[in-house]
């Protein structure tokens, strides 16, 4: 009976001894010690406007252009992940908008599901207080993808043409409970930063790009908006979203980079049973093949868009 106690308390001490550790761990490795308002946006690059959940962070040129194109980030990259693409429009004379998802950059973190509708209606409330009247443009990239193809087929009269660059197709819950998420990726920080060079398959070529991420890590909010997304966005609905799409006979540009390990090449093929597009493969490019072949990429998005 004796040593059945010992053994017990044993347990009982090696089970608080974890938990202080991950506790610990989670506290040292946590790195969102600051909170977005007007005080801490001071001095940050873009610009902020007010919408309904909050406030949204985004960069704009050439205002009274009549043709506007939206480019739409994926899924933690905030809008700097459109570097290059965005001066090249914006010489060419286009009206160009790019923004922070909320839980990104530097928009607000809202407690709310971060599911379709929340990004739909950033969106279009973000169209609305900009006041564009004529059918935009839309780009997304990787996880935008699918926020583009959402907007479409609920403001079909909103769009003119799209843009689709290594889109997501299948996109997997994760399978954990959200607090065991949260503690992981706190602690795992530094891991999630230093993983989107995968996105790359020249990742020497972007030396800033892991401190660039690291900034928007700082604010509180960051990691239960990439959880919640993860749990909350419907991932059904972006296959059928894309079904629904074709329907519209909208013209559709498709850019995928052939050597892309976040969203094989592969799925480019899958994408194109069910959506009629124009098809642009890019050879010796990862999942971001206008960074890293701007000169194959960025004449064929301007004529498309011409």
């Amino acid at each position: 009976m004796k040593k059945s106690r010992f053994i017990v308390l044993i347990l009982v001490f090696m089970l608080l001894a974890f938990i202080v550790t991950v506790f610990s761990l989670y506290l040292i490795n946590d790195p969102e010690f600051k909170v977005l308002n007007a005080e801490t946006r001071k001095g940050l690059p873009g610009q902020f406007i007010q919408l309904s959940d909050g406030i949204t962070h985004y960069e704009v040129a050439n205002p009274d252009s009549a043709k506007t194109i939206i480019l739409v980030h994926g899924y933690s990259v905030p809008y700097f992940i459109w570097n290059g693409m965005f001066e090249y429009l914006a010489k060419q004379g286009f009206h160009v908008i790019r923004y922070d998802a909320f839980g990104r950059g530097y928009s607000d973190r809202p407690e709310k599901l971060y599911d379709t509708m929340l990004f739909r209606k950033q969106l279009y409330e973000l169209i609305s207080a900009l006041h564009i009247k004529n059918p935009v443009s839309l780009a997304g990239v990787s996880f935008g993808g699918a926020v583009v193809g959402d907007f479409v087929v609920h403001y079909p009269d909103l769009v003119d043409k799209i843009i689709l660059i290594d889109p997501v197709y299948q996109f997997k819950h994760l399978n954990a409970q959200k607090t065991f998420a949260d503690i992981h990726i706190a602690i795992q920080s530094d891991d999630i930063a230093e993983g989107q060079l995968s996105d790359f398959k020249y990742p020497a070529n972007f030396p800033n790009w892991v401190e660039q991420y690291r900034d928007q890590m700082k604010y509180k909010g960051f990691r239960n908006a990439y959880i919640s997304t993860r749990l909350d966005y419907d991932g059904p609905s972006i296959i059928e979203n894309y079904k629904k799409l074709d329907l519209l006979h909208k013209k559709v540009l498709l850019i995928w980079g052939k050597d892309d390990q976040t969203v094989p090449f592969r799925f480019s093929d899958s994408l194109r049973t069910l959506l009629k597009v124009k098809f642009l493969p890019v050879a010796d490019a990862g999942h971001l093949p206008y960074l890293e072949q701007p000169e194959k990429v960025n004449p064929e998005v301007l004529s498309f868009l011409k």
